[in-house]
């Protein structure tokens, strides 16, 4: 049985539908009721942020699935208990910039613990990985996706800028084959998508699976802070955005590795696929 963390997002859902039929998956959420999971997933009722809630939880499973938002201050006392309960793996999703400056890491300020797993993972006395991933390609839809479903010209800053975006479905097959083989045991991997990409490749990539030539155009930083701020985002998340892209403007952020090429055995999917893959998210609601 693998308990998962973080089970109601993004990953989690789709971590959740990777390993069912290969393993029993024990689905954890504040809100049991609303989950939505097929009739072969358990879902059980719990807070990873406070691990007593997940004593339950943890009985009878072989190895627990770290996310860094869900779990948050508590990893380390979450690990404890769940050795202490019998759990022989522990799997750990932190981020490619976890060694960085706390201050310098955005996701920080949106409640991610990436540190925090990936140390909890490491220092467990369990079977541990910890992976860590590039910046998901899924940033791009909350990025650009507003704009280019208004029209065909995206604003955004440093349209050189360039990173290797991770499409979601690799980095969930990954996370599953760590947490039901032996093969990447007791490694820190970090992954990232096939090929370096600019701000401005990507939008063209993204117009390329619409049928439609989206412009890019470079806005200053200050005026990207100000529309980041204005849709919501906290503003030290978006100081710590900021300058990051200022950080990398003369060298790729997180240049491509071929972790996801020798893990699973074939190529990582491309920035261009996960666009095609997610197309219609990009379109307006009448289309």
């Amino acid at each position: 049985m693998i308990v998962l963390t973080g089970a109601t997002g993004l990953v989690g859902r789709l971590l959740a539908a990777e390993l069912t039929g290969t393993a029993g998956v024990r689905a954890v959420t504040r809100g049991p009721r609303n989950a939505g999971f097929p009739v072969d997933v358990e879902v059980v009722e719990g807070d990873p942020s406070r691990p007593e809630t997940l004593a339950n939880a943890l009985r009878g499973a072989s190895a627990l699935f770290l996310h860094a938002r869900a779990v948050g201050d508590a990893a380390h006392d979450l690990v404890a208990l769940a050795r202490d309960l019998g759990v022989r793996r522990v799997v750990a999703l932190a981020a490619a910039n976890v060694d960085d400056d706390l201050a310098a890491q955005p996701s920080r300020f949106r409640g991610d613990r990436n540190k925090e797993v990936d140390v909890a993972a490491a220092t467990s006395g369990l079977e541990w990985v910890s992976v860590r991933p590039s910046s998901f390609a899924l940033n791009a839809l909350s990025a650009w996706g507003g704009q280019i479903r208004a029209g065909d010209d995206v604003r955004y800053v440093h349209a050189g800028f360039e990173e290797s975006p991770i499409h979601e479905r690799d980095l969930v097959a990954v996370l599953a084959r760590a947490l039901v083989g032996d093969d990447l045991l007791g490694r820190r991997i970090d992954l990232t998508g096939p090929e370096s990409l600019s701000h401005a490749e990507m939008v063209r990539l993204i117009g390329d699976a619409l049928g439609r030539p989206l412009r890019f155009h470079e806005i200053p930083a200050e005026a990207a802070a100000r529309g980041m701020l204005a849709n919501g985002f906290p503003e030290p998340f978006v100081t710590a955005m900021m300058a990051r892209y200022a950080a990398h403007l003369a060298r790729p952020q997180f240049p491509p590795t071929p972790e996801v090429e020798k893990i699973l055995g074939r190529p990582a999917r491309t920035f261009a696929e996960w666009a095609a893959d997610h197309a219609d998210d990009f379109r307006p609601a009448e289309e």
